[in-house]
């Protein structure tokens, strides 16, 4: 394993740190990750470069940068300093008080003095790593920048850190595939849990709030983090479609078990159609509401990763490492989501279905149908998002998509109903 050591360097100028720091600030504010005064407070009061001292000053205020601190032996990240951009809004959705009690699960430093500011001399921070290597960078860094109060343990993150509960927030800083029974026996009646939620094998930043027995989400965010170790680690499955030198295709899934991964692969090797929805979109403009909204209305949904190199070759018709939005029909065919320019200047991009396999054009033509579906009744619309205890009754559950979620049950439903 690896893990990066701080690179030795001069005290930096105090003038160019406020510079940077003031830059990020307003590059905050134009991608919207700042919200409210408190947070952008924190952002000021807290010396970011403190916390990766590996980077140059300018990387440690860049508000899309990300450290990795901590890789294993094949080169997967383990831990990382998060971009800033997504540690402002997460502390947005967490709504976090002077003079509360919050629970950091998954440690990095920064974000908990961050934390440490916004609830103040009289709120108490605890931030936990389920790696002793993590915490003790912490540890040594958190006091170096005048955060000595954060308390700083090694604990597996489904297990929260009881010792110290109950707490106002907890906000959960690594991907999580469910909700651990813990952190809600840890939060109190009016708490509020902010996690990085793969759904389907998509993740979202989701700011649940309790209300009873259950937890309700008012907000959420496209988010990448590194994956929860310990007791709560969940493995997506990859079915590898191609494997070469550098042109990798894969399809990614929660539960792969009653698929034949060879059926699968005998499929990609078929010659590929393709069908077009007339839904447009016009460049820069987010479409993440089309993958979770396809996520919710496909039985079998996958992702397909694939290198760019296989999109440069003609493998696929869509390149991303992430995965694009992929429906599997009757287990031996699937069509995934593509786009192409539907004008010289490429200002606007049709939706469009790629499909291999023997039933290839039903494929296509069910994906066509669904991008037609959120485009006439969808687009722009936050699903409802409604966590129940897995042992609740289904009839007390919200009609939508259900989604095992850990120890809790997720129910993803959309306004105009499902």
């Amino acid at each position: 394993m690896t893990t990066l050591r701080a690179m030795s360097t001069e005290s930096p100028d105090p003038a160019r740190v406020n510079e940077l720091r003031e830059e990020l600030i307003a590059e905050l504010h134009e991608l919207k990750a700042l919200r409210t005064e408190a947070v952008e407070n924190a952002v000021r009061a807290v010396p970011r470069h403190l916390f990766v001292p590996e980077d140059t000053l300018e990387k440690a205020y860049a508000a899309e940068r990300a450290l990795v601190t901590k890789r294993d032996e094949r080169g997967v990240s383990l831990s990382s300093v998060s971009a800033a951009r997504i540690q402002a809004f997460m502390l947005e959705q967490a709504d976090i008080l002077p003079g509360m009690r919050v629970l950091e699960i998954g440690s990095g430093g920064y974000n908990a003095a961050l934390i440490a500011e916004l609830v103040g001399a009289d709120g108490q921070v605890v931030t936990i790593d389920i790696d002793s290597d993590v915490i003790d960078r912490a540890r040594r860094l958190l006091p170096a920048a005048g955060y000595g109060q954060v308390k700083a343990l090694v604990a597996d993150g489904e297990r929260g850190a009881p010792e110290h509960a109950p707490y106002d927030r907890i906000v959960v800083t690594v991907e999580a595939a469910g909700i651990a029974q813990a952190w809600a026996d840890q939060l109190t009646p009016d708490g509020r849990i902010v996690v990085p939620l793969r759904m389907r094998g998509l993740t979202r930043s989701v700011a649940f709030q309790r209300d009873g027995d259950h937890l309700v989400a008012d907000d959420y965010e496209v988010c990448g983090f590194v994956p929860m170790r310990g007791a709560g680690a969940r493995d997506e499955t990859l079915i590898v479609l191609h494997e070469g030198e550098d042109d990798h295709v894969g399809l990614r899934l929660e539960d792969a078990g009653h698929l034949d991964a060879d059926k699968l692969r005998e499929a990609f090797r078929q010659p590929r159609s393709e069908a077009w929805s007339g839904v447009t979109l016009r460049r820069g403009l987010p479409y993440d509401d089309l993958d979770l909204w396809l996520s919710t209305q496909v039985d079998d949904f996958a992702l397909m990763a694939a290198t760019r190199p296989a999109r440069e070759r003609g493998l696929v018709a869509a390149a991303s490492p992430m995965g694009v939005a992929t429906l599997i029909e009757q287990g031996d065919s699937f069509a995934y989501l593509m786009m192409r320019p539907t004008t010289p200047e490429r200002e606007v991009f049709e939706f469009g279905a790629a499909a291999h396999g023997p039933e290839a054009g039903k494929a296509a033509d069910r994906l066509i149908a669904h991008i037609q579906d959120w485009d006439r009744g969808h687009r722009g619309a936050l699903a409802r998002l409604v966590a129940y205890p897995a042992a609740t009754p289904a009839e007390r559950v919200p009609a939508g998509r259900a989604v095992p979620a850990g120890a809790f049950r997720l129910s993803i439903s959309w306004p105009s109903g499902q």
